[in-house]
């Protein structure tokens, strides 16, 4: 007996051993990394069609002419250079700014699993909405990570996106922060702002990222004292006050499609309570629709143009919500480039949990009324001169890095905006609220050579947004072949073992993540 319990326990030994290195060789497993395209001091793209995201007018047959990062010359005639220029023929296509994705959740495995995907579909900038505390996170970026990003791209070194604003962690009170971080980031009271402010302020960050939670006298004297730091606020609308306080504050920007619906039903005090405003919600997502207030939601509207508020509404977070019950939408070719883990341990949950809520019901599901009425809003809003911003949320749930931007486009035009305001919505609008107009948002001489070489017109129909033939980021040339090389090594790097392994251990490892799930 005791020489079978022994064997036993030496066997159980050797089995666990060996677990434990074989997932310790795969988490220091090294990653291969992808080499952007060699770089040219001049370019020249001939005879192409430019789009001008400000008239909606197309420019034929131009010759443009781009020395290192920048467009120096565009010209009707032929440009003549060096022979050692890089000639890309353009004829019969068309140039358009490179497209920007203005609500995106980066992580410390965006450079094998966002980055390719981004510029492969044409994505050249993104507003990354997350952020870290005191010290580095093992899964969350912050603004150290994505400012070497930008030199890193800069100097031709790193396939990424130009990171555009850098973003603090998200302010959500007490709860959403672990135990052992500096009490200020709690914001437990007004008195700890400064302190938060002057710590992001060192910390080079463009703006505070505000959430739900936030108490009434914090968030007011964040909204305040954050101007004096040269900081603004953007993120959610926090629920203990009113979304007129909250733009007359001066909140810069406001995320997701529910905004107007939490404010513009008879009930919509009872949201404010801090105590039960989550089950409130849950119980009251049908009578939110069916009582929204038009007028008092126009009023909203009028008042967010007037104080030149934003809005990236990310109608693929709703529209998971309203289709997580149907194969068609569920089985998605793109899922190929989402590890298992992530898969596993996050959509999968979120997609039986959503999936159940709506069959729940009979005929149309409260999700699937809340996705339609959110489309009606932005509709509103568009013709009341809310300045609209696409954004997607990656990496929420059927949340795709590059794909799901061709996807909200195409939902903006299926909310009332024309082809040329949705292709404005990831070109010229993000690029003014960016204060960065001088150098992005449009094709004009002086400017940054982000751009993205089509084979049809997204101004006859937007989902010609996904005809890309190439990509110009920082004036260096990713060809069509290059761009599949850039789907095909995130594909490879999403199915291989050590990544998931590297994935699975940051999340385990990250105190930001415990909490949020936690909460």
């Amino acid at each position: 007996m005791k020489k079978k319990v022994l064997f036993f326990f030496k066997v159980s030994f050797a089995l666990i051993a060996l677990v434990v290195v074989v997932i310790a060789t795969a988490y220091l497993w090294p990653t291969n990394t992808v080499e952007p395209p060699k770089s040219f001091e001049k370019t020249i793209i001939k005879n192409v069609n430019i789009v001008d995201v400000v008239t909606g007018k197309v420019v034929k047959n131009q010759f443009v002419l781009i020395e290192n990062s920048r467009i120096t010359k565009i010209d009707t005639t032929h440009i003549t250079v060096t022979d050692d220029a890089l000639l890309i023929d353009g004829s019969g296509q068309f140039l358009i700014p490179g497209l920007w994705n203005m609500h995106t959740h980066s992580n410390q495995h965006s450079e094998w699993l966002h980055h390719p995907l981004y510029i492969a579909n044409g994505i050249t900038g993104v507003r990354d909405m997350s952020g870290q505390l005191n010290e580095k996170d093992s899964y969350w970026v912050g603004s150290k990570e994505r400012l070497q990003w930008n030199k890193d791209l800069e100097n031709n070194i790193r396939v990424t996106p130009r990171y555009l604003l850098q973003s603090s962690y998200q302010m959500d009170g007490e709860k959403a922060i672990p135990e052992d971080a500096p009490s200020f980031f709690k914001l437990q009271n007004p008195s700890q702002v400064d302190s938060l402010l002057h710590f992001y302020k060192k910390e080079k960050v463009d703006f505070i990222k505000v959430y739900q939670q936030l108490s009434k006298e914090t968030y007011k004297a964040l909204a305040e004292k954050a101007p004096k730091y040269g900081l603004h606020l953007a993120g959610h609308k926090p629920m203990f006050l009113s979304l007129e306080e909250a733009v007359n504050l001066g909140q810069k920007s406001f995320e997701h499609g529910r905004i107007f619906m939490y404010e513009c039903f008879p009930e919509a005090d009872s949201l404010k309570n801090p105590t039960n405003w989550k089950q409130y919600f849950s119980k009251s997502k049908a009578k939110i629709v069916q009582q929204f207030d038009s007028v008092q939601g126009k009023a909203l509207m009028r008042l967010m143009e007037q104080k030149k508020a934003y809005w990236t509404p990310t109608l693929q977070t709703l529209k998971f919500e309203a289709n997580a019950h149907k194969e068609n939408f569920t089985n998605n070719e793109n899922l190929k480039y989402i590890t298992k883990v992530r898969k596993q341990l996050w959509w999968k949950y979120d997609t039986n949990h959503n999936k159940e809520k709506n069959l729940e019901s009979e005929g149309v599901s409260v999700s699937e009324q809340f996705f339609e009425a959110s489309k009606k809003q932005v509709a509103m809003a568009n013709k009341m001169g809310v300045p609209i911003m696409a954004g997607t949320d990656v990496t929420d749930s059927y949340v795709f890095a590059g794909f799901s931007l061709h996807n909200e486009l195409y939902e903006l035009t299926r909310s009332g905006l024309s082809n040329l305001e949705a292709l404005q919505s990831a070109t010229i609008v993000p690029a003014k609220y960016s204060n960065q107009i001088s150098d992005y948002g449009t094709i004009d001489i002086g400017k940054k050579a982000d751009l993205a070489l089509l084979n049809k017109n997204p101004l006859e129909n937007i989902q010609n947004s996904e005809s890309i033939d190439g990509i110009l980021l920082n004036g260096v040339y990713y060809n069509k072949e290059k761009l599949t090389e850039l789907k095909a090594f995130t594909e490879t790097a999403a199915s291989s073992f050590h990544m998931n392994v590297k994935v699975f251990i940051s999340l385990f490892n990250s105190p930001l993540i415990r909490v949020q799930f936690a909460d």
